[in-house]
């Protein structure tokens, strides 16, 4: 008499990539659709004469050599640098700063890490109009004494940056302190007991365990503070508006202004392609220079 045998059942290991796939895929095609076919259209309207509406034509690279020409795209990249590189550095020594100070023995640490990171869920353009108003009202009544504030800072082509500065400083530095919290807790606290039995002062203990022993932070703090704050619009819009002038006007801005509202759709889409090389370059560099800092550390 013959005997049936019975199908094995399917093991969970060949049923999971399917399930696998069936979850990714979703994701994948939506972040093709959002995300990578309008770059891909971007990048071919950015070698026509395109001005967002009506017929065009290809021009080939004129638009990018004629970006290289243009001293108002030039002023913008210098401001959106020299914005980045002063934001960057007060943002990572003031973080670091409060997040030493965090991590130490103090009552209520948990509820001052809460309030240090309240800036950051706060919608910055909410934030920004506050801003405009102490900086518009509140100081030049408080400080009228010092001839800087006296008047109106956002109205000063010198010295508006300054308060932009301020804007953006104040809510990056609660992503930045959690960062460096994180960094901090992984150093073991036998570490800094061997070091002070051996006479080193906290300045030395710094110097020789906490900054190296945190440079992979400092790294990462670092590299996504400057691809941040390059990219800056939004405490623009609400302080100055990129005014006087274009005295405060971000590449960013730049796009956005001449892309949608100026006509210029594939001129300043050849432009965020440049600026995305530009940030892209800026990034790596910043990885190759501080990762081989850590390795020698």
């Amino acid at each position: 008499m013959a005997t049936t045998v019975a199908p094995a059942p399917r093991s969970r290991s060949k049923l999971a990539p399917r399930a696998y796939y069936w979850f990714v895929w979703p994701a994948v095609i939506a972040f093709a659709a959002f995300h990578t076919l309008p770059v891909i259209i971007g990048v071919f309207f950015s070698f026509t004469n395109y001005a967002g509406y009506g017929t065009w034509d290809f021009v080939g690279m004129a638009n990018y050599v004629n970006i290289f020409r243009d001293d108002r795209v030039l002023q913008a990249y210098t401001f959106s640098f020299l914005f980045a590189i002063v934001a960057t550095v007060l943002t990572n020594a003031i973080s670091l700063a409060i997040a030493l100070g965090l991590n130490a023995k103090i009552r209520a640490r948990n509820f001052w890490r809460g309030v240090y990171f309240v800036p950051y869920i706060l919608a910055v353009l909410v934030v920004g109009y506050v801003f405009q108003f102490l900086f518009s009202n509140s100081l030049p009544k408080i400080l009228s004494g010092i001839p800087l504030f006296r008047d109106n800072i956002l109205t000063n082509p010198d010295w508006a940056w300054t308060a932009i500065v301020v804007l953006a400083v104040w809510q990056a530095c609660a992503f930045s302190i959690i960062i460096y919290l994180a960094g901090l807790q992984t150093i073991p606290a036998d570490i800094y007991e061997a070091a002070s039995i051996d006479g080193a002062t906290p300045a030395r203990q710094f110097r020789s365990i906490t900054f190296p022993l945190i440079s992979a932070f400092f790294t990462i703090n670092v590299v996504l503070s400057l691809k941040g704050f390059l990219q800056v619009f939004d405490p623009i819009i609400a302080l100055t508006n990129g005014g006087p002038g274009t005295s405060t006007e971000s590449v960013t801005m730049l796009i956005f202004r001449g892309g949608f509202t100026g006509g210029e759709f594939a001129y300043q889409t050849a432009n965020a392609v440049i600026f995305f090389i530009v940030i892209t370059i800026v990034s790596l560099l910043q990885f190759r220079v501080l990762q081989r800092r850590e390795a020698d550390f």
